[in-house]
């Protein structure tokens, strides 16, 4: 098997990996919260638009009206726009999310054979303190026999 030494290099890069990897998908997660939130505002600006459409109706304004059909298919359009983006976020959002789940797995199992390595390390190292024991105790007891 590989050194201890070796498997907590290579376990420190795979913490580095998975880190970064986090760092990367909550950045994905930030920029689809921002791009849904501008979503959200579009559609009340389109709300907004329709209302000044209704409210310039009863009055009889047709400048009202003229900004509200403005503001309801602009804000129709930049909501379209940005469908397409927040289509486009989510799917990052998926593969940086897999790619997440690949490092921490890679972290875990890393870590797992680490472990390991070090117990069986441990385990070669207390049996050769106990033979060398044993070897001490057999020397003293021949020597006391000659």
């Amino acid at each position: 098997m590989a050194s201890p030494r070796l498997m907590e290099r290579v376990l420190r890069i795979r913490r580095i990996e998975e880190d970064q990897s986090r760092r990367l998908l909550d950045l994905a997660l930030a920029e689809l919260a921002q791009l849904e939130r501008a979503l959200s505002e579009a559609k009340q600006r389109k709300r907004v638009g329709r209302e000044l459409i209704r409210a310039s109706a009863m009055s009889g304004e047709m400048m009202d009206r003229v900004a509200g059909l403005e503001e309801s298919r602009s804000a129709g359009r930049r909501a379209l726009s940005l469908i397409s983006c927040i289509r486009a976020a989510a799917e990052r959002v998926a593969l940086l999310r897999q790619d997440y789940l690949s490092k921490r797995t890679s972290r875990l199992q890393a870590e797992t054979l680490a472990e390991a390595e070090a117990a069986r390390e441990a385990a070669m190292s207390q049996r050769h303190e106990q033979q060398s024991l044993d070897d001490w105790y057999l020397n003293r007891m021949r020597s006391e026999n000659d």
